[in-house]
């Protein structure tokens, strides 16, 4: 993969002490990782807080990286971890309440009900979508990882094994777990059209 030979450069660039090679890696991962962290802290401001936290854990310990993994699923693995830890630090887990930033970016290309929308299509798209996310903010932390990572940022279940630290059939176990939760919330919905 190409990108990754270019990150595997970057990265012996920055071991190296070039500087700027690092800055490439944040200009080219900046935007998904505080699409990541978004979705757990849920606050715009502190996520790109803890984004930059992240990144500077990164660097820190870009010397220890050794390559068994693709750069993302490292930066990842480091980007999900400062997250959890920042919520432990201010007592809390994430809220359960929507954000118009996520709802944009997960329902962004949805064309499935953009047909001729009459009133009633209409709600019925916004319950719809109000109650996927809904639901994907009551998973447990577990699955919700695994579904994120696979459906926002397009991870192999081979990645996400390594960002989550667990063998792939568990990765797999748990995005059908979610998907599952996921379809009998919409089942009320559906089944009443």
């Amino acid at each position: 993969m190409l990108t990754q030979e270019e990150d595997q450069q970057l990265v012996e660039r920055v071991q190296r002490g070039d500087k700027r090679a690092f800055d490439l890696l944040v200009l080219k991962y900046q935007h998904k990782i505080l699409g990541l962290i978004v979705r757990f802290v849920h606050d715009a401001q502190e996520a790109q807080d803890v984004a930059q936290e992240a990144f500077i854990k990164a660097y820190r310990a870009l010397g220890n990286f050794r390559g068994d993994s693709a750069f993302y699923t490292w930066l990842y693995r480091i980007a999900i971890n400062t997250a959890k830890n920042h919520l432990v630090a201010r007592g809390r887990r994430p809220p359960d309440s929507d954000v118009s930033a996520e709802d944009a970016e997960f329902y962004d290309g949805d064309h499935a009900l953009k047909d001729i929308e009459s009133p009633e299509r209409a709600l019925l798209r916004d319950e719809i979508e109000a109650t996927v996310h809904r639901s994907i903010q009551q998973l447990p932390e577990d699955l919700r990882t695994a579904l994120t990572l696979r459906e926002f940022d397009g991870l192999s279940y081979e990645d996400i094994a390594s960002v989550m630290q667990c063998p792939v059939g568990t990765v797999r176990s748990r995005i059908f777990r979610a998907r599952e939760a996921i379809d009998k919330a919409l089942q009320p919905l559906l089944h009443g059209t």
